[in-house]
């Protein structure tokens, strides 16, 4: 039985017998806030706070296309996060200013790639804008994409880009999961925690 049918039963249980079934209550109106709504937050407040939330560290791959049909695509993220679990979706944050992002855009699939944190290294490797970021990098094409599954990660996430939104001065890139796996290892994740890899 899943969460709803759960719920359902509980419900059906604490209800009288003979009891008509309870309204549902009313859904709230959903809207964007206007930007003349309130005060913006200062830029350095906001890292600063935000900072404060410890976050997992992937690299993100995708493979070669044909304007770069030599090199593979990736680059270090921490706004990573699982969406939803039928229909199975992940979803990753990337800069409008990526100039990794077309690359990804353009091969439509990519791979989730889970650091440990013995990973530093290879994080700031992917990091960096401009260099050969597989130079000396062990990897293989992950089952579906074919997008650079990376050796000696955690766990690793083979997707279709699924829906692509706005959001200020990122994009929220939803993937729909074709096929996942995790090493059988205990290693810790690489996380991002105010400002450093830990």
């Amino acid at each position: 039985m899943g969460h709803a049918g759960m719920a359902a039963a509980a419900v059906r249980h604490l209800r009288p017998a003979g009891a008509p079934p309870a309204p549902a209550p009313p859904r709230p109106a959903l809207r964007c806030v206007g930007a003349d709504e309130r005060a913006p937050v200062p830029q350095d407040v906001f890292r600063r706070v935000l900072g404060s939330f410890a976050t997992g560290v992937v690299v993100v791959t995708a493979p070669a296309d044909a304007e770069d049909p030599h090199r593979p695509a990736g680059f270090a993220c921490q706004s990573f996060a699982s969406l939803s679990l039928d229909p199975p979706l992940v979803a990753f944050m990337v800069g409008r200013t990526s100039t990794t992002w077309p690359r990804i855009a353009r091969a439509g699939v990519f791979c989730v790639n889970v650091l440990g944190a013995g990973q530093g290294e290879l994080c700031r490797a992917f990091a960096v804008s401009g260099a050969d970021k597989f130079a000396g990098v062990r990897h293989d094409p992950a089952p579906v994409s074919g997008s650079p599954r990376l050796a000696g990660t955690l766990a690793w996430i083979d997707c279709t880009v699924h829906a692509v939104h706005p959001g200020g001065d990122h994009l929220i890139v939803v993937g729909r999961v074709d096929d996942l796996g995790a090493s059988e290892g205990d290693e810790s994740p690489l996380l991002f925690h105010r400002g450093r890899l830990r």
